[in-house]
């Protein structure tokens, strides 16, 4: 009747020998065999849907397959809405930047935090520059030094590849 779903077994997908069966406004009707199940659910024009299928022996329901899977869908999308996706944005920095240049992106990376999202802020050390890492770490810290009252520091400012990296997370009030 149906093709074989991601989510739940139908009618004759139900490999079970024996399945216990619940009616379409809830009624326990006890465990029986499939064809029993399958015939109950005929009579009254409904599938015989799996909805445990690991339970022992495993749960079926008779119901309307078409309007369950509706209320599965509809059910996911509101939990999607729901949920807060966090972004990471990247801020990039010089090791020789200038203090004014700190705060223009200082006050960039403070509006991608009010708005929730995670801040990267990555410096890159180019041929001489690597001599002056210390230097960068500066920066770098400074830059979150700037960003204090608006930020936490989740992850300091470590070596990766030819340059420093560190991310910002906002702060949250509790």
């Amino acid at each position: 009747m149906y093709k074989i779903s991601k989510e739940a077994l139908i009618n004759e997908e139900i490999r079970d020998k024996e399945v216990r069966v619940i009616d379409a406004d809830g009624t326990m009707l006890g465990v029986m065999s499939i064809d029993e199940a399958m015939d109950l659910a005929n009579e009254k024009k409904l599938d015989l849907v799996n909805i445990s299928p690991n339970a022992k022996p495993a749960v079926c329901k008779i119901l309307d397959y078409g309007k369950y899977r509706y209320e599965m869908q509809k059910r996911e999308k509101e939990a999607k809405k729901k949920q807060k996706t966090t972004e990471i944005k990247e801020v990039r920095l010089s090791v020789f930047i200038e203090e004014h240049d700190i705060q223009v992106k200082a006050k960039t990376a403070g509006k991608f935090l009010k708005s929730g999202d995670k801040v990267k802020v990555s410096l890159r050390l180019r041929g001489r520059e690597r001599d002056y890492a210390s230097k960068a770490k500066d920066v770098m810290i400074a830059f979150a030094e700037s960003l204090a009252d608006s930020c936490i520091v989740e992850k300091k400012p470590i070596p990766e590849g030819r340059g420093l990296t560190m991310v910002l997370a906002p702060k949250t009030d509790k």
